[in-house]
């Protein structure tokens, strides 16, 4: 018999400027095709969502001093007392401003009932507002900086008309209708679209929308808004138009709109009922020949929808542990700290993002077939899925302090391996011993979970060597863990995605994060430590992997190539650490015959990790290649911002002056600065320089490096208040960065 106790300890569960659009349509009629998709394509980010600058200026002297955020809560929830039908867009874009016409029909929840409708805008500048076509006057409505409010309107359907202007030129926050690259852009998720025009910007909001676009036609000859192209041609004074309409009812976040100096590649997609779809990728001039990959996955991720994409596409244990991964990188450090909410947060002054896993944990509970049964509802007239909310089960789960198991007949100690496939999103504390976990990750059948326990007993290792470091004692790496490294990279029939998976130790923040109170030096000291050992000690096998995954001739996309790309990228890192002569002209040699660009950057990042003349002659040789790719040139900002070298906040200063460099792009200062964020030596310094440095730099998305303030020493704790009390005192603060900042002094 075999009696297994588990003690549960739960944790908290787990959006780039444009690139491209993808459309597509039928191939036959296009004013009567069927819905042409509208993606909006890559948005650019390193770890995160696109950083909103918290810098932006204020639309008007009257909002000179900060209009404070107000705090919404789930509790205060109620149905809209109006539903929009349809609503009619204008765009006038211009090059000094916008001019944004909008008609919308009006429908009462409850008629003959009148009550004050409230639309949001903040910042916007009202030229105009009609109702069933009659012009209202100043005292016929309330405007401030934030809403636009008609205290009595009709108690039927009527039409509403605004006109608006507004100035994507200055816009800087990449909320709304702004300029990039020289493109009109929209990003609308998750509360842009009251930056263009005022409406009730909530997701329980849908409607019915055209879009027509009118603009100079040498300079912006494409005009691409949702659905389907219903007229276009060409007007006075050298402009154009174009007219789309979305046949579907969507909320406001999904609208979108790009016009500009772009070129398509366009290909084709054969439905399994025999249609065939054009499709478009469209993107700038210099751009077009970097879009078949991305042509590829849309018609794969096509098939994929119509026959289940990511996990499909590779090995799916690998993408469970990226996943997982990222989950515990970004997830769990917010869920313990003041910024910690359920899924649905029972308050918010900005949306948040969660709830794949929670998603995920319904169909390993249900099965595939129960949860496709449950979420998905075929409509045959439509041959279209949507979620059938009202259907979907009641689960509660009730977790006891202590649960038994036991299993008869068993005639030796079995191993357990609990959580296959990392079925529920916690950390788990469990007493299975060292022995138990090397024998899973020699062993284990599920990948997941071979991958899963040497984690935890790198987590272990790093755990105790940092009491070591802090107590002045030696650090000796255990010799076990060293073999079962050896074991996993020299095992030829693993994945070697996997592998390299496998081999990387867990980052410095997951480490601080089991920690009482955090020491940032310590576990920075203790991982380069194991690194350097492991490199050391496991030498021959890291310069054999190199060599035996480089290859000379053009990369093709596929899986092999990519796991084998990511297992030598992973290796060379471990060498190259070691800044070895011999070992850094290997590094060197990758780098310069690498065939394409990702794996030139891993070569270089490898190179990057030590000072010396290679390090800089390399950077500037990767600058030059790329200088006229931004987002290639958004990596090397980052990577050079995330440098562990002592001191190197001196660099990330200089780096702001670097012509490639706008403080008003946001995309540009998540790179620099929020990379810096990631480098636990230099932001953590203990001077407070890197505090210093973010406060005075601060974005929304990266003021939350500084929100778990009480993770630290008293030192740092105060140094992380200084910093979020400066920024609390700044005139115009971002919705984003008031919320996040506030509840961290807070907390």
């Amino acid at each position: 018999m075999a009696r297994l106790v588990v003690p549960i300890r739960g944790s908290g569960i787990q959006k780039m400027g444009f690139l491209g659009l993808i459309s597509s349509f039928q191939f036959t009629d296009r004013r009567k095709s069927g819905l042409q998709h509208l993606l909006s394509g890559v948005r650019q980010r390193k770890a995160r969502l696109t950083c909103l600058v918290a810098t932006q200026p204020a639309p008007n002297i009257e909002e000179s001093k900060m209009d404070t955020p107000k705090e919404i809560f789930l509790k205060d929830y109620k149905m809209p007392d109006y539903y929009f039908d349809s609503v009619d867009l204008d765009f006038l874009l211009g090059e000094e401003k916008t001019i944004v016409s909008s008609k919308i029909t009006v429908l009462p929840r409850i008629e003959g009932f009148s009550c004050p409708l409230t639309l949001d805008g903040p910042g916007l500048k009202l030229i105009s507002i009609k109702v069933d076509g009659n012009l209202l006057k100043k005292e016929d409505y309330l405007l401030d900086s934030r809403h636009l409010t008609l205290p009595s309107p009709p108690t039927t359907a009527f039409t509403l008309e605004i006109v608006t202007e507004i100035y994507p030129q200055d816009n800087t926050s990449l909320e709304g209708l702004y300029k990039s690259s020289g493109n009109f852009c929209t990003q609308c998720e998750a509360e842009g679209f009251r930056r263009i025009t005022f409406y009730q910007d909530r997701p329980d909001i849908m409607a019915k929308y055209t879009c027509r676009i009118e603009a100079d036609k040498t300079l912006y000859p494409v005009l691409l808004s949702n659905g389907n192209l219903m007229e276009k041609g060409d007007l006075e004074g050298g402009k154009h138009y174009a007219l789309w309409e979305d046949p579907f009812k969507k909320p406001c976040y999904l609208f979108a709109l790009v016009a500009g100096q772009l070129e398509s590649r366009d290909d084709t997609f054969v439905t399994r009922s025999g249609r065939e779809v054009l499709l478009r990728i469209w993107t700038p001039a210099q751009d077009l020949p970097k879009t078949a990959h991305a042509m590829y996955s849309l018609k794969a991720a096509m098939k994929w929808d119509e026959e289940e994409f990511s996990s499909d596409m590779g090995s799916r244990p690998v993408k469970r542990i990226a996943d997982v991964s990222k989950l515990r990188a970004y997830q769990f450090p917010q869920d313990a700290s003041p910024m910690a909410h359920p899924v649905r947060p029972h308050s918010y002054i900005k949306v948040y993002e969660k709830g794949a896993e929670v998603v995920r944990m319904y169909k390993t509970l249900l099965g595939s077939s129960g949860f496709r049964k449950v979420l998905s509802s075929r409509n045959t007239s439509r041959e279209s899925y949507f979620l059938v909310q009202s259907r979907f089960p009641h689960i509660f789960f009730e977790i006891q302090k202590e649960e038994e198991f036991v299993f008869s007949d068993i005639t030796e100690r079995p191993v357990p391996s609990l959580l296959r496939g990392y079925s529920s999103p916690v950390r788990l504390d469990s007493d299975l011993t060292d022995s138990d976990l090397y024998f899973l990750l020699a062993h284990d059948s599920d990948e997941f979970n071979r991958w899963e326990a040497g984690q935890i007993l790198a987590r272990k290792l790093m755990l105790t060597l940092v009491a070591d470091f802090q107590q002045n004692k030696p650090l000796v790496l255990n010799p076990k863990f060293v073999e079962g490294i050896r074991s996993i990279l020299c095992d030829s029939t693993l994945d070697k995605d996997f592998v390299a998976l496998a081999v990387t130790l867990p980052g410095e923040g997951e480490i601080m994060d089991l920690m009482e109170v955090a020491d940032p030096d310590a576990v920075h000291a203790v991982r380069s430590f194991i690194r350097k050992q492991l490199a050391l000690q496991l030498k021959m096998e890291f310069v054999s992997t190199v060599k035996n995954n480089t290859r000379s001739e053009p990369y093709v996309f596929n899986h092999h190539n990519m796991a084998r790309r990511a297992l030598k990228n992973t290796a060379l890192a471990y060498i190259a650490y070691l800044d070895e002569p011999e070992l850094n002209q290997l590094a060197l040699h990758e780098y310069h015959s690498a065939t394409n660009m990702t794996e030139q950057f891993a070569a270089l990042a490898a190179i990057a990790q030590n000072p010396g003349q290679a390090h800089d002659d390399v950077l500037a040789d990767f600058y030059k290649k790329w200088e006229h790719n931004y987002l290639v040139v958004n990596k090397w900002f980052s990577l050079q911002a995330m440098s562990n070298i002592p001191g190197n906040i001196v660099n990330v200063q200089n780096l702001l002056n670097h012509p490639s460099f706008d403080l008003r792009n946001p995309n540009k200062v998540y790179s620099l600065i929020g990379g810096f964020c990631g480098s636990r030596v230099n932001f953590h310094a203990k001077d407070g320089s890197g505090y210093k440095f973010l406060g005075d730099m601060v974005a929304s998305r990266l003021v939350s490096a500084l929100s778990r303030w009480g993770r630290y020493d008293e030192t740092r704790q105060a140094l992380h208040k200084v910093e979020l009390q400066k920024i609390m005192s700044a005139n115009g603060l971002s919705e984003n960065v008031y919320e996040i900042a506030s509840k961290s002094l807070a907390a």
